[in-house]
């Protein structure tokens, strides 16, 4: 599928990893290094704008590696961007260990999966059908 992009930073396009990769990673467009601190959150441009298809959006969600060693997330994970929307994609970046966090410009800060999605058309009823899971909300269908 081929999607339209503006470039307006000094990164490369986002890419595939690998032939099996899901996501393209994000990078920091910024001119110099941001220091993000315990518990603090930052808006990180990318330079980037898209224009998807009808009926595909693009999640924007956290780089494992990130999450993992430093304790940076998206606050609003997965962030979602419409079809209809033009202006530059931006990442809500939190860092919540207990250490600050220095991000560099052209920094992987996260990742953007495009994917299609169905639009419903909502039907009042009065009851629901039975399932076997039924009202059981969390932690309802055990550990294992």
């Amino acid at each position: 599928m081929e999607v339209k992009i503006l470039n307006k930073s000094s990164n490369e396009l986002p890419n595939y990893a690998t032939i099996h990769s899901a996501g393209m990673d994000l990078r920091a467009n910024i001119t110099e290094s941001i220091v993000i601190g315990p518990l603090k959150r930052i808006l990180v441009p990318t330079g980037l704008h898209i224009e998807l298809p009808e009926g595909y959006e693009a999640q924007i969600r956290p780089r494992s590696g990130l999450a993992a060693k430093h304790g940076i997330g998206i606050v609003n994970s997965p962030g979602t961007i419409d079809a209809d929307y033009r202006g530059e994609i931006k990442i809500i970046l939190v860092n919540l260990s207990d250490e600050e966090f220095v991000l560099n410009p052209g920094e992987r800060v996260a990742q953007m999966v495009v994917a299609k999605f169905e639009r419903v058309e909502w039907k009042a009823v009065d009851e629901l059908g039975e399932s076997e899971r039924g009202e059981g909300g969390f932690g309802s269908t055990g550990k294992k």
